[in-house]
């Protein structure tokens, strides 16, 4: 399942949950908005890892914690800390990056 961010509080998901991807968006981004409904759908086939979609433009506190410059930018983390970033349009290297913290 595809969680939406709706406070500025990453941290605490992060902290809370011990595999999670972060998809960074903003309303503008035509590549964010193109895969999202793609990470929606992996979201259904790891049961062990929490996936977010984070507005970049409204929540800052949230993009620092994965020094996002770039959009879209897909983040893992593990055990509350940073294990990777790409920024990418490409389904495969998403799902690459979700195999690299899945205990599935």
């Amino acid at each position: 399942m595809l969680n939406e961010l709706i406070k500025d509080n990453l941290d605490l998901v992060v902290n809370e949950n011990d595999n999670v991807i972060v998809q960074y968006g903003a309303a503008w981004c035509g590549a964010c908005r193109i895969m999202k409904p793609k990470m929606k759908r992996l979201s259904n086939d790891f049961e062990k890892v929490a996936f977010y979609y984070v507005d970049a433009e409204k929540f800052p506190g949230s993009r620092k914690l994965a020094e996002v410059t770039n959009l879209p930018t897909f983040a893992s983390f593990k055990n509350g800390k940073l294990v990777s970033q790409i920024q990418s349009n490409k389904e495969e290297a998403l799902k690459d990056l979700i195999n690299e913290i899945a205990d599935n």
